[in-house]
């Protein structure tokens, strides 16, 4: 499992080079928001990867209560 999220975490960095030319982007970074808006994106991204790890572990739990083999 921590294969697949590394690799996902690595396809999603790959794709913010392709905004490295973006007018919004340099306005970002040149008033100093860049930090917060990738701060905010970043906080998205593990609450999401948490509550895919969290509803994993309830389905596993519910699965072993059903089929106890």
């Amino acid at each position: 499992m921590g294969k697949r999220i590394m690799t996902c975490i690595a396809f999603c960095l790959m794709g913010t080079v392709t905004w490295a030319a973006s007018p919004v982007q340099d306005f970002f970074r040149s008033t100093g928001k860049i930090y917060v808006v990738f701060a905010v994106i970043l906080s998205i991204f593990v609450g999401i990867i948490l509550l895919l790890i969290r509803m994993e572990r309830r389905i596993n739990r519910i699965e072993n209560q059903i089929n106890p083999s």
